[in-house]
């Protein structure tokens, strides 16, 4: 079934899409999962069935493993030029489709039309980045220190990779792995959330329309991830495991993975603190806290999660927060007015008002929000807490949605052991306009990165990645992201 045509036509409006049924992409073909079971697929704004999807079974997973490895050595061998043209042209098309594919990832996630424009634009640039990588892989030539020998270091693709992405950013996960792994030379099996599936099937065709060979890029969604995983795992041609989620589920899959001797990267959960001093311009602090806590609706592990404000500025900051929450406009992803969509499942929306009702009874003040809505759609209201206590479980859980926790405090000392007061350390934000000052606050938080007088801190052109349980190894960033799918070879010669 080749849905490469049909699912990009210009003409067709956003609801069309609840009518494909897409196949698992195995070796360039469409087809259903071997025992015709399917996973439905429903818009969290309204609850509806929008779609379904195969449901992919050990045997599909061997089938995957095996277009890979049948593709290997052929894109192993595609001169790195031709690869970073193919590269090119997935950019291209992804920028020229943007509005559809946004369109389509808000429907599925429900995230606020202006996120899901942001995500196609950032999703599409790691295709242009690693373009650019591709054609700059080189290795190392000197002479040994006993000058018996020269040393030479190729690197070389690591092999076949199985990507495991989360359904919050459902392209631009896909793409942070896959763009750098086709540039170093490596064949992928894209494991998608089962939640957000239509975004990579439809990536998938994209990528079939520039140029990417039959199974160098496989797509298969799974109900039953656990054993799916764990059987490609098992196939000692698969050599490298890349995966977004939560720490909990890495540390199951870093186990899996052990087993079999697999290069892992893992960028796992966050708690960011959102630091605001004194001295901190006040508006630029709010427009920062706003993306930093409401980009995709508060659902990213790169999301404020706890928010320190010193005590001269923190009645300002608090009340400014409060009427810009607000304000906030919510409803369904797809309308051009939402600033604030959906939760992605009924679960979710759970989690956080238990977070919320939990911070309340120790002592926390709701400026705005705090209840769930009524109706349909997984829908939680923008909410701003005070007087929020250390021991509240949002202060040492991920809250994954609109939810802003303020906690004063009143010297640099002590915000730093506050923030660093946590098993994770992916992301951070610090406000303040003595540069001194943020930059020896920003070396001693325990954070992969820091976000100084910024909201927003992800670029392609940056390493992402995180330090204690926030996970293992960089994606993006110059080398940094296709290093992790290369390994070294040296040789020894004598010349």
């Amino acid at each position: 079934m080749n849905i490469s045509a049909d699912i990009f036509d210009e003409d067709e409006s956003t609801s069309d899409y609840a009518t494909f049924s897409h196949g698992l992409y195995i070796g360039g073909r469409w087809q259903p999962s071997s025992d015709r079971r399917v996973i439905e697929v429903i818009d969290p704004s309204t609850e509806a069935v929008i779609a379904a999807v195969p449901d992919a079974t050990l045997a599909d997973a061997a089938l995957a493993v095996d277009a890979a490895a049948g593709a290997a050595a052929g894109w192993r061998e595609t001169p790195p030029r031709r690869r970073s043209e193919i590269l090119r042209r997935c950019f291209e098309l992804m920028t020229e489709r943007a509005e559809t594919l946004a369109a389509l990832i808000s429907l599925e996630n429900g995230k606020a039309l202006r996120d899901a424009r942001g995500e196609v634009a950032y999703a599409a640039e790691f295709f242009r980045w690693n373009a650019e990588e591709a054609v700059r892989i080189s290795g190392e030539f000197g002479l040994a220190p006993s000058g018996a020998n020269r040393i030479v270091v190729d690197y070389q693709p690591i092999g076949i990779c199985v990507l495991i992405t989360p359904w919050n950013f459902p392209a631009a996960m896909a793409t942070r792995k896959i763009a750098p792994a086709l540039a170093a030379g490596c064949t992928v099996i894209l494991k998608p959330a089962s939640e957000t599936p239509l975004t990579a099937y439809a990536l998938a065709a994209l990528y079939e329309e520039a140029g990417v060979p039959p199974g160098v890029v496989n797509v298969l969604t799974t109900s039953n991830p656990g054993p799916v995983t764990a059987a490609m795992l098992a196939d000692p041609r698969v050599r490298k495991l890349s995966f977004t989620g939560s720490t909990g589920i890495g540390r199951v899959l870093l186990a899996e993975a052990a087993k079999h001797v697999i290069s892992c990267s893992m960028e796992l959960g966050g708690n960011a603190p959102f630091i605001v001093f004194d001295d901190a311009d006040l508006e630029a602090a709010l427009d920062g806290a706003m993306v930093a806590k409401m980009r995709n609706a508060g659902e990213a592990c790169t999301a404020a999660n706890r928010l320190y404000v010193q005590a001269g500025i923190h009645d300002a900051f608090t009340d400014g927060l409060r009427k810009r929450m607000a304000a906030l406009h919510v409803g369904p992803g797809t309308h051009s007015e939402t600033e604030c969509g959906p939760m992605i499942t009924r679960k979710a929306v759970d989690k956080i008002d238990r977070l919320v009702q939990d911070a309340v009874a120790r002592g926390a003040k709701v400026l705005c929000g705090g209840t769930i809505a009524e109706g349909k759609g997984y829908f939680y209201p923008p909410t701003v807490l005070r007087d929020v206590s250390a021991d509240a479980v949002m202060a040492h859980e991920e809250i994954f949605g609109p939810v802003a926790p303020i906690m004063r405090f009143d010297s640099e000392a002590e915000v730093i052991s506050k923030a660093n007061d946590t098993e994770y350390g992916l992301a951070a934000y610090i406000y303040t306009r003595d540069l001194a000052r943020g930059m020896r606050v920003a070396s001693k938080i325990e954070s992969g990165m820091i976000a100084l007088n910024r909201g927003l801190m992800s670029d392609p052109a940056a390493p992402f990645g995180g330090v204690k349980q926030s996970g293992l190894g960089r994606e993006g960033g110059q080398k940094h992201g296709v290093a992790e799918f290369m390994e070294a070879k040296y040789i020894a010669v004598t010349i």
